[in-house]
């Protein structure tokens, strides 16, 4: 017998996009915490620091994410390394998160004006306490559109876990499909629960774009 797509099948969607959502928060933290040393690097005085940074940020923004995930989830067993599901889609979406996130961040450091760095070297604050008080809270403000738009496209790229078998939104949403025989449904539904997903960070995003440019 075939279902119909109701409020239980819509449920089904919403334990989905739980899922989806702790998903895009772990590689989020976790490639953030990554992205931020990436930026760090990128900024310092070693030039070949700066230059394997830069190789890894190419990798990483040149390959397909889909590649990524797959080398990870089926590339680390061949070296001995046996990981689930969970553990290779975080490793995965948290190093493609680093190099994006990195790049921002490298951008937003650069743009912070050099005479605020130099003003706290003249007063002998030493590097950690430089960037930690003066520089980043600045390059945090002026990378913080870019932050969240690029947050959204994580969490919209979190549909490509669907692949390797995690039942996230989009994964869901092929089971529902499946089962009710009513893609066009079940299809609106999840892009519905992915707009509504996003919605308040794409309107944040613009919120503190306007508002840094008015500040400007």
């Amino acid at each position: 017998m075939i279902r119909e797509f109701g409020f239980a099948e819509f449920l089904f969607l919403l334990e989905g996009a739980r899922w989806t959502i702790v998903l895009s928060l772990l590689a989020f933290v976790c490639g953030g915490a990554l992205g931020l040393a990436v930026a760090l690097g990128r900024t310092s005085k070693w030039p070949v620091l700066r230059a394997l940074l830069a190789a890894y940020i190419q990798v990483f923004q040149g390959t397909p994410l889909l590649v990524q995930l797959f080398f990870v989830y089926f590339g680390l067993p061949l070296l001995g390394i046996r990981v689930d599901i969970w553990i290779a889609l975080t490793v995965g979406l948290s190093l493609h998160t680093s190099a994006f996130l990195g790049e921002i961040w490298r951008g937003s450091i650069e743009a912070v004006p050099p005479g605020q760095s130099e003003a706290a070297r003249a007063l002998g604050i030493g590097y950690f306490h430089r960037m930690i008080d003066v520089v980043l809270p600045q390059a945090f403000r002026i990378g913080l559109p870019a932050t969240i738009g690029f947050l959204v496209n994580l969490i919209k790229g979190t549909a490509l876990a669907a692949l390797l078998g995690l039942t996230e939104l989009t994964r869901s949403g092929q089971l529902m499909a499946n089962i009710t025989f009513q893609p066009l449904q079940v299809y609106g539904a999840v892009g519905l629960v992915y707009f509504f997903i996003c919605l308040p960070l794409t309107y944040f995003s613009a919120r503190i774009e306007k508002r840094l440019g008015a500040g400007r």
